[in-house]
């Protein structure tokens, strides 16, 4: 169940405004906390799978995620 993972994560340490920056000091300081996380893998699985656009969400920036699913995208229809 999802909610499992999201109740280890280090984010609920923090603010939620903290994942959800307006510069790139924001995201580097999200992703910092990111690194350390127990749960970083599935946070960033949930994000990717669920399409989600805004904030760092395991470790990965809004354009970063938008980046991965591009390639995804690219390697399937090579497939």
């Amino acid at each position: 169940m999802e909610s499992d993972w999201m109740a280890q994560g280090s984010c609920n340490e923090h603010p939620p405004e903290v994942f959800f920056p307006n510069d790139g000091v924001g995201v580097l300081r999200a992703q910092r906390i990111c690194n350390a996380c127990p749960v970083q893998a599935d946070c960033l699985a949930y994000a990717l799978s669920e399409r989600i656009d805004h904030g760092v969400w395991g470790g990965a920036s809004e354009r970063s995620r938008r980046r991965m699913l591009k390639k995804a995208r690219a390697a399937a229809t090579l497939a």
